[in-house]
């Protein structure tokens, strides 16, 4: 083995592209098969996300409406279903605070916790969060259970 028969391993070579801009006899010269002018022609061209040719795009015609507020708080939601099924498969037994929660993977830490008052609750629970809707605190104190807002 030498230098002048040196080939790459078999399957690894992919198919070789047309050889453009190789001068006018390869009958790929001159232009190199891009045409004439226009942004397609010249190197390092690549077209931006939503671009339509010029025409005005699609993001910018339609009409802007409505209003973000920049100090919304958003809250993690969980049920009291939730609650009471975590108690039925033995997960949860007396208390529930913010880092049960986060520990069983209901939130993150850098979230913040509403209870909500979907389904029915059954076990007495001491329950800590953030937030409760009126009707999961009725649940948890009618069941025996305390409520504690962070």
């Amino acid at each position: 083995m030498d230098l002048s028969n040196l080939q790459p391993a078999a399957g690894s070579a992919k198919n070789k592209g047309k050889r453009v801009g190789r001068g006018q006899g390869s009958g790929k010269g001159g232009t190199a098969a891009r045409g004439h002018k226009g942004a397609k022609s010249r190197s390092g061209y690549s077209k931006k996300v939503g671009f339509e040719g010029g025409q005005m795009p699609l993001q910018r015609r339609v009409p802007k409406f409505g209003f973000t507020n920049i100090n919304r708080v958003e809250y993690k939601g969980i049920n009291i279903d939730t609650l009471q099924q975590l108690v039925d498969d033995k997960v949860l037994n007396d208390t529930v605070d913010f880092e049960t929660l986060v520990g069983l993977g209901l939130a993150r830490k850098s979230e913040m916790v509403k209870i909500l008052g979907r389904g029915e609750i059954k076990a007495k629970l001491k329950v800590s969060a953030h937030k409760f809707t009126a009707s999961a605190k009725e649940a948890i104190e009618a069941a025996g259970g305390e409520v504690i807002t962070l």
